[in-house]
């Protein structure tokens, strides 16, 4: 009985258990789609291994030994378990175990993000999330560096060298104090306002870029009128409600905190206000199951 193991193979075990079931060889070969013969040969194996029979031939179909009726319980076992294997595998294939990391910016993360993957995680409650917080820039970065498996961000030079999803559009507008002269504007435009005092995001985070960049072709660097720069949006809305400057951020995330601080979020009608959130990656063949799972979840959101 030494090296059983090495003897019973699960294709033989199969074949037993179908001859078992339907107690007669012929049956259990048409059910299998395999010669009779072959099926008698690999019962002989089996016997062989074990070295006492298994069934025994009768005119009109098998009857199992007690050897047998011991070798088909664990067969069924066997078989059992590597079915249920099979099936928990092939959950990672179909994206619905594993591990993801994923980066991005603060835009995505405090508008979207937190609703989408709860939605996700229902469906797939065995897939583990870690999500970390970058700027733009820093996104791309790390996807290079493959240092995670994708990323979110928004459109920025060197984004054309990665493989690319739409995620969600972010429109931008100017909050404000509620005593402030373009508190009943239904919208306003960043010439109308370039020259009053901002408060901003750190100069080198990608909406304080963009607004710098569209300011310089109005001809006014907005570093000028900037008093203060903080590294969060309440803080960003507090020295707002505390009269210390205007400040253009994300729609959506001036939202939660214009109700509390009495604040009037006007939306910016410039063309470059809209904002398109992708979803990038070094390619969709190097994503895993569960991240492609993620990104296809996603990338439907909007």
């Amino acid at each position: 009985m030494n090296n059983l193991l090495r003897k019973l193979d699960l294709t033989s075990l199969r074949l037993f258990v179908a001859v078992c079931q339907e107690r007669n060889i012929a049956r259990a070969a048409e059910r299998e789609f395999i010669a009779p013969s072959a099926v008698s040969r690999r019962i002989a194996e089996i016997e062989a291994a074990i070295g006492l029979p298994v069934i025994e031939r009768k005119s009109r179909g098998i009857a199992i030994t007690p050897v047998g009726e011991t070798l088909l319980r664990h067969a069924q076992l066997v078989i059992g378990n590597i079915e249920t294997l099979g099936a928990e595998l092939s959950q990672f294939f179909s994206g619905a175990k594993g591990n993801i990391k994923l980066v991005a910016n603060l835009s995505s993360i405090v508008q979207f993000l937190p609703e989408d993957i709860a939605s996700f995680q229902r469906q797939f409650p065995d897939v583990r999330i870690d999500v970390e917080e970058q700027n733009s820039a820093d996104v791309l970065r790390s996807i290079e560096e493959h240092s995670a498996d994708f990323g979110i961000c928004n459109v920025i030079p060197g984004i054309e060298r990665f493989t690319q999803w739409p995620y969600r559009t972010d429109r931008l507008s100017l909050a404000v104090p509620r005593s402030h002269r373009l508190a009943t504007a239904p919208q306003v435009t960043l010439a109308e306002v370039v020259h009053e005092n901002f408060v901003s995001l750190p100069s080198k985070s990608t909406l304080s870029l963009r607004i710098a960049e569209e300011a310089a072709r109005l001809g006014s660097p907005i570093s000028m009128s900037i008093s203060f720069r903080v590294s969060s949006i309440d803080a960003l809305c507090r020295m707002v409600r505390a009269g210390l400057g205007i400040a253009v951020i994300p729609h959506l995330m001036g939202e939660p905190n214009a109700s509390s601080l009495d604040l009037v979020m006007v939306p910016l009608a410039d063309p470059w206000a809209v904002r398109q959130l992708v979803i990038v990656a070094n390619g969709r063949e190097q994503l895993t199951a569960a991240a492609a799972t993620l990104v296809n979840f996603l990338s439907r959101q909007d």
